[in-house]
């Protein structure tokens, strides 16, 4: 890939603390139901106002849905998506208020606890902007570890104070990749001793990306998540979650995979079969839960 040519990623700044206090307000007041029904307002603004959402989505429509699809249907398809997206965020500030509204599901928790007796060895938990990770890191409060995340601080103070991560009480910790080396020595020394580091992998952060196909087309993921695990023999386990109907999630952690370089050549091109292997984990989410990808950035550029 050309170093001149960097994927376009939508960064305008959205949500604010009135926003937050009125679906706050409707959560409290009148239940879930009743936070969702300020979406189709607010998901509505936003198509026909956020043109840098709107074209961040249709990279993702576009290729999930049949080609040939008139202007109107794909706005549709966008517009559902940001509903989906928006539910979602409610339901995040709900369980991290400490609200039990939900009934999740943990889909290969047995595998995971065996990962972390096993030498009290860590592992990669490597994720994507595909259904709730905000409710799925949840679900290992129980294992009584912190979870570094590797991501960028948010720039938004509402959006941040809404996230409730990376607080004093918080077993979350955010492991900057704007640090040393791109944080990656504070991410080894974590494994090391046994910790979870948590990865977007759908996230470059401006490192290289490898092309390989998704949705039938070319498109560029990160591969420094395989890179650390092959360096330090640990495993990666990919993370998803999807919002079911009645109320439900389902948390999946059951898809383990085992990096490992059989030379010390062409290291690149190794690790290619296990980030292939994680895109096609993704692809298939897609089929399943449509509405629920939320790239909004063209990792196909």
């Amino acid at each position: 890939m050309p170093k001149d040519n960097k994927p376009k990623i939508f960064t305008k700044i959205r949500g604010n603390r009135l926003g937050f206090w009125f679906f706050e307000f409707f959560l409290k007041a009148f239940g879930l139901r009743g936070a969702y029904a300020l979406l189709y307002g607010v998901a509505l603004h936003y198509l026909l106002f956020d043109r840098e959402a709107v074209l961040g989505a249709l990279s993702y429509i576009k290729r999930r849905f049949p080609p040939g699809k008139s202007f109107l249907k794909n706005r549709l398809h966008v517009y559902r998506l940001f509903v989906s997206q928006g539910k979602q965020l409610i339901d995040r500030f709900a369980v991290l208020s400490g609200r039990n509204l939900f009934d999740i599901k943990l889909k290969g928790y047995d595998e995971l606890v065996a990962l972390l007796s096993e030498k009290n060895n860590g592992f990669i938990l490597l994720t994507a902007h595909l259904g709730n990770w905000q409710i799925a890191l949840t679900t290992l409060k129980n294992m009584h570890k912190p979870v570094y995340l590797m991501m960028r601080p948010e720039d938004n103070p509402a959006v941040k104070e809404s996230l409730k991560i990376d607080g004093q009480d918080s077993f979350i910790r955010i492991i900057s990749p704007d640090g040393y080396l791109g944080g990656v020595v504070e991410a080894m020394n974590i494994l090391r001793s046994g910790g979870i580091l948590s990865i977007m992998g759908d996230r470059r952060y401006g490192f290289e990306g490898i092309g390989v196909s998704f949705l039938n087309d070319e498109a560029y993921f990160p591969f420094g998540a395989f890179s650390i695990a092959a360096a330090s023999n640990l495993p990666v386990v990919v993370l998803l979650s999807a919002k079911l109907p009645g109320n439900k999630y389902v948390v999946d952690v059951s898809n383990i995979l085992y990096p490992r370089y059989n030379s010390p050549k062409d290291k690149k091109e190794q690790l290619k079969k296990y980030l292939e292997e994680f895109v096609g984990i993704l692809e298939k989410y897609t089929l399943e839960y449509p509405y629920q990808c939320f790239l909004f950035h063209d990792v196909w550029s």
